[in-house]
């Protein structure tokens, strides 16, 4: 039985082949970085996802999803929380609001000009968040630090990350929505991304927590364990409408 368990616990071990904490760092904060490059493959992102939403494509939104940087900022904002970083943490919010506010506005911009007005069954599956998002976010978010932390970087990891939790399609239907001022639809598709990026930050920073990354500035375990409660809160104020949808969902069928 004992050996069971340390087979068992073993299984589960992630500190195994973990990579060094300065390699970990240098691999998140740089993927989260806001840069010349990341905003140009970001704007040729969402316009790629938006007219594959506004056309109903489904492997032209695939596509946009997996070369969209914004993944690497939730992971890098994990990382400063974790960290106790409050200065990185900072940056990497800055960047995380630019790289919002250049996407909304390319795809309002491609919207307000597209010919083809009305909703494609890809927005408006955008528009109905439920429980199962808050699940597969979460998973994602896991995934995600997981994969770029090990010693031998997972890179198949993060891609699959990023179409499963896809966070530039509801963006890009709050563009839609914005564009031709359909607040019911702002509102599930704004609703559903603050659902993605939560639970992938809120569960990348606990993971870093289990691996002990290290903290740049001095802070009491009664202070970190307010900040998890914050966090736990935090959480359960996001995923009460998401329970309340998926009930009404499943209680409709």
């Amino acid at each position: 039985m004992n050996e069971f368990k340390q087979a068992l616990q073993r299984a589960f071990h992630l500190a195994e082949d973990t990579a060094s904490h300065e390699e970990i760092r240098n691999r998140i904060i740089s993927g989260g970085r806001v840069t010349g490059t990341n905003m140009c493959i970001l704007i040729c992102a969402i316009l790629i996802a938006s007219v594959g939403l506004n056309t109903g494509s489904t492997a032209v939104i695939i596509g946009a999803m997996l070369i969209s940087p914004l993944m690497g900022s939730l992971l890098a904002m994990a990382y400063g929380v974790a960290s106790a970083d409050a200065n990185q943490l900072r940056k990497n919010i800055y960047g995380f609001i630019i790289q919002l506010v250049i996407s909304l506005f390319v795809s309002i911009l491609y919207f307000l000009l597209s010919p083809i007005n009305e909703p494609s069954s890809e927005l408006l599956a955008r528009t109905q968040p439920s429980f199962y998002d808050v699940i597969i976010a979460t998973a994602g978010g896991i995934a995600g630090i997981i994969g770029n932390t090990r010693q031998e970087k997972a890179n198949n990891i993060v891609p699959g990350v990023a179409i499963a939790t896809a966070l530039m399609p509801p963006l890009c239907t709050c563009g839609y929505s914005i564009a031709h001022a359909e607040w019911g639809m702002l509102s599930g598709a704004a609703y559903l991304f603050i659902v993605n990026c939560y639970f992938i930050f809120m569960s990348a920073m606990f993971v870093l927590d289990i691996l002990n990354i290290p903290r740049v500035s001095t802070i009491t375990e009664k202070q970190w364990k307010r900040i998890k409660q914050k966090m736990i809160r935090n959480a359960v104020i996001v995923l009460i409408p998401s329970i309340v949808f998926t009930y009404i969902m499943i209680a409709g069928d």
